[in-house]
């Protein structure tokens, strides 16, 4: 068995790709913190990743959780193309992706039993989510378009 593996979470969960096109690239809070409790355990860094592009292309205007219940997902979006162009509406609108992978974050410093401390994971879920935000933030300054 090798340790020499990556492991991909997103931290926003379902409330990431649920947000109202007005809340695009604004992240969501992180849930309880699984990611870090992780990372202390084991000492591996996390590697805040940012993602821009990808929050174009469903557009999300409105969220309906009373079509959402009778079909046991957690929302079901209305878009300028879904449900009013049917299957054709699921096709994801064109937008330019990308990917922007940070410095890795140490946690080799943490005991395993600081896994353990809800307000230590708190905190550093915290600066993690705010890494990510700043580096989202900066990209899309730089961003001329969705396209380019």
């Amino acid at each position: 068995m090798t340790h020499d593996q990556l492991i991909l979470v997103f931290p926003e969960g379902i409330k990431g790709i649920g947000k109202p096109y007005d809340q695009r690239y604004k992240l969501q809070r992180f849930g309880r913190g699984g990611f870090v409790r992780l990372a202390m355990k084991t000492g591996a860094p996390i590697i805040p990743t940012a993602v821009i592009g990808s929050e174009e292309i469903h557009p999300i205007v409105f969220s309906s959780d009373e079509l959402a219940r009778p079909l046991g997902v957690p929302f079901f979006p209305l878009t300028p193309t879904f449900p009013w162009l049917g299957p054709l509406g699921l096709v994801p609108l064109p937008t330019k992706w990308r990917i922007i992978f940070g410095k890795p974050m140490s946690f080799a410093k943490f005991k395993s039993s600081d896994a353990d401390n809800e307000k230590l994971v708190a905190r550093q879920v915290e600066i993690v989510r705010k890494k990510i935000q700043a580096t989202i933030d900066a990209a899309l300054k730089k961003r001329r378009s969705i396209w380019f």
